[in-house]
């Protein structure tokens, strides 16, 4: 008996629309009760939020798809300005109905031009009898444009007198985007994260032809055992089950074991598993590399991405500036002169140390440090003097906007901007040597 049921849809289209969204029936189903028939009036606005790769921005174009509802689906980080957004509505909507092309580009400079194209547009396609839907994904985006334009799509159909209904897609809860001064209020629905059995499920409807899809869902259960506890985006796994499907193969295709031997399978393939465990994320080499690693059986760390150390290159002073912030982040202040100084005098040997810096300073982390102290350990580790010119601070900046220093004050202050370093202890030695 089919999940999905609703009297304005035939049912030979909710039953292929229900297979496209597997895991996600119940909310579908409450989309579908919430939208109605296509000329009834919707809610105005519905804000659908979830963690990343929970199925929000797949599920809803699907279900506009499917059930061939106009609508237009807009990405706010691609489109980042109020009038590139609301140019790229008005754009597509011109085509909603059709698939001719627009026949002008479209000037909207600010909301008004837009409520006022958008009725001209909702009566040129004829849509006037049935609910236009503006999907706007990725909306956490809007909080950075002006402070009218999200309150305004939130009662866009009260502005336009027109039946719309705006859908804004994002990742973090409604209350980080409510403003300070008051909103239409939109209906909240939560898509939570796949559960290991949905996951499970999801993954195994992709399997090879050649392949029973029993050979292929023990494959899947076997990966999701050694990621699920690190991992959990549907998307990095899918990307890790493609991956390496044809190593856990290997055996079957040699004759050596059969689809059932998942003894010798899991042999096989646990040490290469092993191996992506270090890339999970980071994408640090491409996948053409990794199954050419695979078949050399080399160790990833041989091939480094963007992140690797090699790949930084840094000025001579910039170098000098890093482990000196670095050195500043982690040493006491009290300690700077027996480290620094050459002729400090007699230190006692007392245990002055409190309770609390008996633990390691890299697991409570790096503190913030004054320029001063900074440049004061750089004039001391390096071997020929240096002028404190414009030189100097111009590379204090560069290391900030290439986020290996960050900013803790500002320079408005009386005592000067205050630093942290960002970088590893790894990362400096690199650099050190």
């Amino acid at each position: 008996m089919p999940n999905l049921e609703h009297p304005a849809y035939p049912a030979a289209t909710l039953l292929r629309l229900e297979s496209m969204v597997p895991c996600r029936e119940s909310q579908v189903s409450m989309l579908l009760s919430i939208f109605g028939e296509r000329q009834q009036f919707t809610f105005p606005s519905i804000f659908i939020y979830g963690h990343t790769s929970s199925g929000k921005t797949y599920v809803m174009q699907t279900l506009l798809n499917t059930l061939q509802l106009p609508h237009v689906f807009v990405n706010c980080v691609e489109h980042f300005t109020s009038r590139l957004l609301l140019e790229e509505i008005l754009i597509q909507l011109q085509t909603c109905s059709s698939e001719t092309a627009p026949t002008s580009r479209v000037l909207c400079d600010t909301f008004n031009d837009f409520v006022r194209l958008f009725k001209q547009a909702v009566t040129s396609q004829d849509l006037q009898d049935q609910t236009v839907y503006i999907v706007l994904d990725r909306a956490e985006q809007l909080r950075e444009m002006e402070a009218n334009i999200l309150p305004a799509f939130l009662r866009l159909q009260e502005l336009t007198d027109r039946n719309v209904t705006v859908v804004l897609l994002s990742e973090i809860v409604w209350e980080l985007f409510r403003p300070s001064t008051g909103c239409f209020e939109p209906l909240t629905l939560y898509f939570p994260d796949y559960s290991i059995g949905h996951l499970q499920k999801i993954l195994s409807n992709n399997h090879p032809p050649e392949y029973s899809a029993d050979f292929y869902a023990a494959y899947i259960n076997i990966l999701l055992g050694v990621f699920y506890m690190v991992c959990r985006d549907l998307k990095e796994l899918q990307h890790l089950a493609a991956l390496n499907f044809s190593k856990y193969c290997e055996p079957v295709v040699r004759g050596e074991a059969n689809e059932r031997d998942t003894r010798k399978l899991w042999k096989n393939i646990e040490p290469h598993l092993k191996k992506a465990m270090q890339t999970v994320y980071l994408r640090e080499i491409s996948s053409s590399q990794w199954e050419r690693l695979q078949q050399d059986d080399g160790d990833p760390g041989q091939l480094k991405g963007l992140s690797a150390h090699a790949h930084v290159e840094l000025p001579y002073y910039s170098k000098f500036l890093l482990i000196a912030a670095y050195l500043a982040s982690y040493n006491p202040v009290r300690t700077d002169k027996r480290f620094f100084l050459k002729h400090h005098g007699k230190i006692k040997k007392t245990n002055f140390m409190k309770k609390h810096e008996k633990t390691s300073n890299h697991l409570l982390g790096p503190k913030p440090f004054p320029l001063d102290r900074l440049l004061a350990i750089l004039y001391s580790i390096v071997d020929n003097r240096v002028a404190p010119t414009a030189n100097i601070f111009s590379q204090i900046s560069s290391l900030v906007t290439l986020q290996l220093l960050s900013m803790v004050g500002h320079n408005d202050q009386l005592d000067g901007p205050r630093y942290k370093c960002t970088v590893s202890l790894d990362f400096i030695r690199a650099i050190a040597r």
